[in-house]
């Protein structure tokens, strides 16, 4: 379970990185991603476990690949 932990939050450390370098505040990023601003607070403090859609919703609204989100 360690493993699992350990990748939701280099996940969330890699959206919050890539949120800031766009720019955008957690509640104008969740916005644009139609998302509530506390779910994307919960990912980027590795917290939450997004589904597929939701990961594929977070690089749409980045305007990255979905590979970008797994460079970490």
């Amino acid at each position: 379970m360690k493993r699992a932990d350990q990748i939701k939050s280099l996940f969330g450390q890699r959206v919050k990185q890539l949120r800031l370098q766009a720019g955008m505040s957690q509640e104008a990023f969740a916005d644009k991603c139609g998302l509530d601003r506390t779910y994307i607070s919960g990912i980027e403090r590795g917290v939450r476990n997004p589904t597929l859609e939701v990961i594929n919703t977070i690089a749409n609204g980045l305007n990255v690949k979905l590979d970008v989100l797994f460079q970490f």
